[in-house]
């Protein structure tokens, strides 16, 4: 098979699965939109242990030139992404979860954020958020559909659509040729943007 028809099959699969999940990836759009809105406007839960969090994480790169720190944060959303995705096979608890603490703990920094420099700030973030949340909930929403393809006991390794194998196969398929390069892409804006701070 030559490198052009690999790549157009692949991306026509990608794009029939994703229209196989959209209500998945909508639904934790959503999720993830209501949490964080939760967040910016009421951060009155965890505020401690956020606090805390935030600290770790300064000391984590605390230290690292540009490209090690895009490096440690490209590598962190891409663990981060394909657990959210394959841990969907334990009935899609932990992509809820997931969905649910980062949608919480964007709206909480982004808050803190807008309340120290002003609205303005968030503009820097965006360029960023553009492919790597996309990105993070399209994991999300696979875990999810994977959740619910085990809820179902739909277990067969089978071809069917719905079932556990295909769900997985297809999944980490998607993760390959669009998450992937999502979180690439991410992490060179992530380092323009550091630089330029």
């Amino acid at each position: 098979m030559k490198v052009k028809e690999f790549f157009v099959s692949n991306y026509r699969k990608c794009w029939e699965f994703f229209i196989e999940s959209r209500w998945f990836f909508v639904f934790a759009f959503g999720l993830f939109a209501l949490t964080f809105l939760i967040g910016f406007a009421y951060p009155v839960f965890f505020r401690a242990e956020i606090f805390e969090l935030i600290r770790e994480l300064i000391l984590k790169f605390e230290g690292k030139g540009m490209m090690g720190m895009v490096v440690l944060i490209f590598l962190n959303n891409l663990w981060a992404s394909f657990m959210a995705m394959v841990l969907g096979v334990l009935l899609g608890v932990f992509p809820l979860v997931t969905c649910i603490v980062n949608g919480y703990l964007l709206g909480f920094v982004a808050r803190e954020a807008v309340m120290r420099e002003g609205i303005w700030t968030l503009w820097r973030i965006l360029p960023h958020g553009i492919f790597e949340l996309p990105a993070v909930l399209f994991s999300i929403g696979i875990g999810l559909k994977l959740g619910m393809s085990v809820v179902g006991g739909r277990w067969s390794v089978k071809k069917g659509k719905g079932s556990v194998g295909y769900v997985f196969r297809e999944g980490v398929r998607f993760f390959v040729f669009v998450i992937f390069p999502l979180l690439v892409v991410a992490g060179i804006v992530e380092g323009i943007l550091i630089g330029m701070g």
